[in-house]
């Protein structure tokens, strides 16, 4: 019985310590070939390589690249506001731009040859015997300079908008948006989902 566990032991190492290819030469002749830092297989049907399957099992880093630079769009629309919405194509957004900072140039202008207007009536009705001159015509060139200035931090706070909405809207440019929302939750092993379609 000694001599058959041993006789046992002896066929088992050295059946784990023969190469495959001798068992494998009745079924597929498969062919070893072995390259410093390489190691592969020749099938009948196909050629497995070592390198092949440890670059298929790690994950290769993937760079993201933004498809557009958010600071071209700040320059652009410094240049002319306006110009970042265009290349970030929310072309909507060019009118809404375009037409608020019209009025408020235009309003600007307005307002400020009001202003001059009654300042120069103003200078004129101060006389040696009047020297604080017509408090009405007074009021009105003050009324129409605080207009015209308010104006001015209009088109300033618009001008700054339009930056920041350039930058932004860079950022967010190949964020996905889709037309569904969907959210679960889990609880107990039990998955509750709800999906809202716009």
């Amino acid at each position: 019985m000694k001599c058959f566990h041993s006789a046992f032991f002896v066929l088992l190492l050295l059946l784990l310590n023969f190469p495959s290819e001798t068992f494998s030469q009745s079924e597929h002749k498969q062919e070893t070939s072995y390259l410093p830092g390489k190691l592969s297989f020749n099938n009948s049907d196909k050629k497995i390589s070592l390198n092949d399957s440890v670059q298929k099992k790690s994950p290769d880093k993937v760079t993201f690249k933004m498809k557009k630079s958010p600071w071209k769009a700040v320059a652009l629309s410094a240049v002319l506001p306006g110009a970042g919405q265009f290349y970030n194509e929310s072309y909507w957004k060019i009118p809404v731009i375009a037409g608020l900072g019209g009025y408020f140039v235009y309003e600007w202008i307005q307002n400020n040859n009001q202003y001059l207007d009654y300042k120069e009536l103003y200078q004129n009705s101060q006389t040696p015997e009047n020297p604080t001159g017509n408090l009405q015509l007074q009021s009105l060139r003050e009324f129409y300079r605080d207009q015209r200035d308010n104006f001015i931090i209009y088109s300033l706070i618009l001008y700054v908008v339009n930056l920041l909405d350039a930058y932004v809207d860079a950022q967010l440019f190949d964020f996905d948006v889709s037309d569904s929302i969907n959210f679960g939750v889990m609880k107990k092993e039990k998955f509750f989902k709800v999906g809202i379609n716009f």
